[in-house]
């Protein structure tokens, strides 16, 4: 699945840090995993099996700073089944 606009403007936003979100994407289940600044760095999308595991796929996003701490990089990458 490729992330399009919309999932990105959800897991773009800033949220409480170092948590665990579990919240509904249109037909999808999604859980975000966000850093010490409260941004997005690993999502799973896909439906919740009769355990709560979220079987679909997992992205890991790719940070980049800069010497001044501007953002040189900001990039999703798919790593695979969520749960295989």
């Amino acid at each position: 699945m490729k992330l399009n606009t919309s999932l990105l403007n959800i897991i773009n936003k800033t949220y409480q840090p170092d948590t665990f979100l579990e919240m509904k994407f249109g037909r999808y289940d999604l859980a975000l995993k966000t850093d010490t600044d409260g941004r997005a760095i690993m999502i799973f999308l896909g439906k919740k099996d009769a355990n709560g595991k979220i079987r679909g796929d997992r992205y890991a996003r790719r940070l980049k700073f800069g010497r001044n701490n501007e953002l040189i990089k900001d990039h999703w990458e798919h790593k695979g089944p969520a749960t295989p």
